[in-house]
């Protein structure tokens, strides 16, 4: 009986443990729940904050509350804290991704545009700027928009999840270490370009065969009319 109770008391330390390390760094996880994927935000989160004072939290919502937008959700979240805190939040049935920084001035450490953008490429928004004839934005290096947007099968789905918000946490906590001047052992480096480089095969791929497409169609109707 004893050992029982010993046991239990383990146990219940063991996930006390889990989930202070979750709420320390995974702030909220409605979506993922994977112990792997909370290790790894929480390892990164860790060294992150000890080597430069600032604290990125990564908030992954079901659903927003109703009539509350993200950018609201998250100013209110962001007074629960009072170090120097940068919010990646994600919100999976409205579709939304935003990312906070309070003060201010941590912006400087970090670019949330480049982060946030659709493209991972500077060749694939020149493409885009072409076809839409808009060279106007061409902000490209997004990573997270483009893995998102990549179909994925119904199992596979909390798996882009987990992988494109991991991606731009990295992505966030190295530009910030850059900044400081500081290195993380635990930085993800090659990996990230890896998957972006996924997503570039992909896109490149799409647009090749759209442009065979419309040459074949485009010769087709020519020597119809001829």
């Amino acid at each position: 009986m004893n050992f029982l109770i010993r046991g239990l008391y383990a146990l219940i330390f063991i996930i006390t443990l889990q989930s202070n390390a979750v709420a320390q760094y995974l702030y909220k996880d409605e979506v993922i729940f994977n112990p792997f994927f909370n290790h790894s935000i929480d390892t990164l989160g860790l060294e992150l904050y000890e080597k430069t004072g600032i604290s990125l939290k990564l908030v992954m919502l079901k659903e927003l509350p109703h009539g509350v937008s993200i950018a609201q959700y998250e100013k209110n979240l962001m007074k629960d804290f009072s170090e120097p805190t940068i919010l990646l939040t994600f919100s999976e049935m409205d579709s939304k991704v935003d990312i906070l920084a309070y003060p201010s001035s941590l912006y400087k450490y970090f670019n949330k545009e480049q982060v946030l953008s659709p493209i991972s490429s500077p060749v694939q928004a020149f493409v885009i700027a072409l076809l839409n004839f808009d060279f106007s934005d061409m902000q490209s290096g997004g990573t997270i928009l483009p893995l998102l947007a990549q179909k994925a099968k119904k199992g596979e789905i909390l798996g882009k999840y987990s992988a494109s918000m991991f991606n731009g946490y990295a992505d966030i906590a190295e530009q910030v270490a850059d900044s400081k001047g500081i290195i993380l052992e635990n930085a993800v480096g090659n990996a990230n370009q890896n998957s972006i480089f996924a997503v570039k095969i992909v896109f490149y791929g799409t647009v090749l065969i759209a442009i065979y497409m419309y040459i074949r169609r485009r010769i087709y109707y020519m020597r119809n009319k001829t």
